[in-house]
């Protein structure tokens, strides 16, 4: 597998995975341009693109979906609930294959199979996504709203994973926000803070996770540092760590070399 995130947090989040033999988007939250611009970089085609899946409606996933379908000629898969928020959201457009799904349900894009995780998320219809193809297993776990059953189990049979990483619990309650915004982000619809995503990867990782990239960090409550120094201060030095930008790609990230 081949995986970038092209960027991350919430001015914009679209991550890139190649593996079994399909090329997919994951999410659509950046302007395509930039998009286009940062996969030509590594010498890739968005028009070559097989399908955009996106989790869940907020601006920051889903503000490009018209854009990415009708510019570079994407598919768009997303649950029913998604979409129809998305619809109501943003102007998208004329959007002509659009592919609805369960959340839950598995899906199969040429050989790579995507499997759909029902998330807590304050959304319509949230979805994370483990893809796998046939030899290793990348979790894109993030706006998850809370840490819920199901995680721990997943990220157990992970090769990697893009994990959220979102605050300082610290940083939250000194901040600027308003009160009810607080609430929202540490609230079970919200975001991972620092030491929960530590938590769950502390409790949950197994032998063959090889990486961990920390994803949707808090422009104001949280710094790549912070979120770096909180992870190794529960987990060890062993395993390796790497940040999604909020400005840029992150290198190629490869589950087990391959």
């Amino acid at each position: 597998m081949f995986i970038l995130s092209l960027q991350s947090g919430s001015n914009g989040n679209c991550i890139y995975v190649e593996g079994g033999g399909a090329r997919l988007l994951i999410d659509a939250g950046i302007s395509g341009l930039t998009a286009r611009a940062r996969l030509a970089e590594h010498g890739r085609d968005i028009a070559k693109v097989d399908a955009v899946l996106v989790s869940h409606d907020h601006a920051d996933h889903a503000r490009s979906i018209g854009v990415f379908h009708r510019k570079f000629g994407l598919p768009l898969h997303a649950t029913a609930g998604t979409f129809a928020t998305a619809t109501r959201r943003f102007p998208l457009g004329r959007m002509d294959t659009v592919h609805p799904f369960l959340a839950g349900q598995v899906l199969h894009i040429r050989k790579l199979t995507i499997e759909t995780i029902p998330t807590p998320h304050d959304a319509s219809d949230g979805v994370a996504f483990v893809l796998d193809d046939g030899r290793r297993r990348v979790g894109i776990l993030t706006d998850l709203g809370h840490v819920f059953g199901e995680l721990s189990s997943v990220v157990a049979s992970l090769d990697g994973v893009i994990l959220e990483s979102n605050y300082d619990p610290n940083m939250l309650k000194d901040g600027s926000y308003p009160p009810f915004l607080k609430r929202r982000i540490r609230g079970p619809g919200g975001h991972l803070s620092n030491e929960e995503a530590a938590a769950l990867l502390s409790g949950s990782a197994g032998k063959r996770l090889k990486w961990v990239c920390l994803a949707h960090l808090s422009e104001h409550n949280n710094t790549p540092d912070l979120a770096v120094h909180t992870h190794r201060k529960i987990l060890g030095p062993k395993l390796p760590l790497k940040v999604a930008s909020r400005y840029q790609a992150t290198e190629v990230l490869r589950p087990g070399g391959g």
